[in-house]
């Protein structure tokens, strides 16, 4: 216990205060490269989770994890042509996140018969194959990075848009963030032994940085849980503005309060899925 409280303050006292909200304290477990958290996230880290989530940094993302819930409020990521491209074999092998604590998280136990009762995978967060080129991607497997999604949403849509990011960090660096949302309750896993909450839907903001006027172009979805497989990505478009009022969090925080409004108050200036 000692240990693990050590690495918390002593981790956090290293990391860039420009990173940070003054207004917000953050928790960091398991981190294997402070330069990761500036790496994954553009203009600051996402405000507004509860004081009790845990910031969990890794290569290949980082996360603030919500022990109520038992799955991410958010995971962040970058991805380039190197991180998407490659010919390791990945596999799906789901384990508990070994960060956390196991009242802070699901196990692989906990999602038996959900699929056949719920019509539910196991959805990533942070995509297993769009870190095909890193040695890290079984790191996609931590429960703490999966919620229970819907098949027809997991399979369809919200794969498409996984797949359209990938194409375009095929060609330029892509930042992505992503969560879920709680607008109405919806029914829990049957055998899940630990308390845990379903999300009804689910945000992705996919962001490029540029060099005019405006430093970073963005599109923004949301989807519901009850999204058709056939629906159209585009359907789905927002704006960051409606992403924030729907999840309570707030981003790009580091832009002139000017530039932010502007940025996240329009509907895809980054062009995706046309």
């Amino acid at each position: 216990m000692f240990k693990k409280m050590f690495l918390i303050c002593f981790v956090f006292f290293l990391l860039p205060a420009s990173i940070f909200s003054s207004e917000q304290d953050f928790h960091i477990l398991n981190v294997e490269g402070i330069e990761w958290l500036q790496r994954h996230t553009l203009f600051g880290v996402p405000l507004g989770t509860p004081d009790a989530n845990k910031l969990i940094v890794r290569p290949i993302y980082a996360m603030s994890n919500n022990s109520e819930t038992k799955f991410a409020d958010w995971v962040a990521y970058r991805l380039d042509k190197h991180s998407v491209c490659g010919d390791v074999k990945t596999q799906r092998q789901w384990k508990a996140d070994p960060a956390l604590d196991d009242t802070e998280t699901l196990e692989p136990s906990d999602y038996k018969g959900a699929h056949a009762t719920l019509n539910i995978d196991r959805g990533h967060q942070a995509p297993l194959a769009s870190f095909k080129g890193t040695k890290w991607w079984c790191q996609t497997n931590y429960l703490s990075n999966i919620t229970p999604q819907c098949s027809d949403l997991n399979q369809g849509p919200w794969k498409l848009l996984e797949d359209a990011v990938r194409e375009l960090a095929r060609k330029q660096v892509v930042y992505v963030i992503t969560g879920p949302l709680y607008e109405r309750e919806m029914p829990n896993m049957p055998e899940a032994d630990e308390n845990h909450r379903v999300p009804s839907g689910y945000w992705k903001i996919i962001a490029v940085e540029e060099t005019g006027n405006a430093p970073i172009q963005l599109a923004a979805f949301i989807f519901d849980q009850g999204t058709a497989r056939l629906a159209k990505v585009i359907d789905h478009l927002v704006s960051v503005d409606e992403v924030e009022s729907r999840s309570g969090l707030d981003f790009f925080w580091q832009l002139p309060d000017g530039l932010e409004s502007e940025v996240e108050a329009s509907v895809g200036s980054l062009q995706m899925m046309q």
